[in-house]
């Protein structure tokens, strides 16, 4: 498998799903995925901060920008590594503080996750 494939299935693996626009991606450039290793070395891996948590803050960030498949991809991966549902609670009243109704609005979807 070629380095970009391994990428694309590493970040699946981490996910747990694999996002379509990295198979879309691939498909089109597959060079372009090789840029896509820094999120899984840095967001997707345990360093200082656990992943679990680096993928809560991306939660916000996308939030607030109001992103909603953003936020349940951020949602699905921040379950798949263990966030818990009082995690992600807490994580919604940071970004309900700081960004507002718009963005816990933008996570509509994503949070239909947790009632699964």
């Amino acid at each position: 498998m070629s380095e970009q494939g391994n990428i694309v299935n590493d970040i699946g693996e981490k996910l747990g799903f694999t996002p379509r626009i990295l198979e879309t991606l691939n498909e089109l450039d597959s060079e372009f995925v090789k840029k896509y290793k820094h999120c899984h070395n840095k967001i997707l891996t345990d360093g200082a901060i656990p992943a679990k948590y680096k993928i809560l803050m991306a939660l916000a960030v996308v939030a607030s920008k109001q992103c909603e498949a953003c936020t349940v991809s951020q949602m699905k991966s921040a379950l798949k590594n263990g966030a818990t549902k009082d995690e992600i609670m807490e994580t919604l009243e940071v970004i309900s503080i700081t960004s507002g109704a718009p963005a816990v609005s933008a996570c509509r979807d994503a949070l239909k996750l947790l009632k699964d």
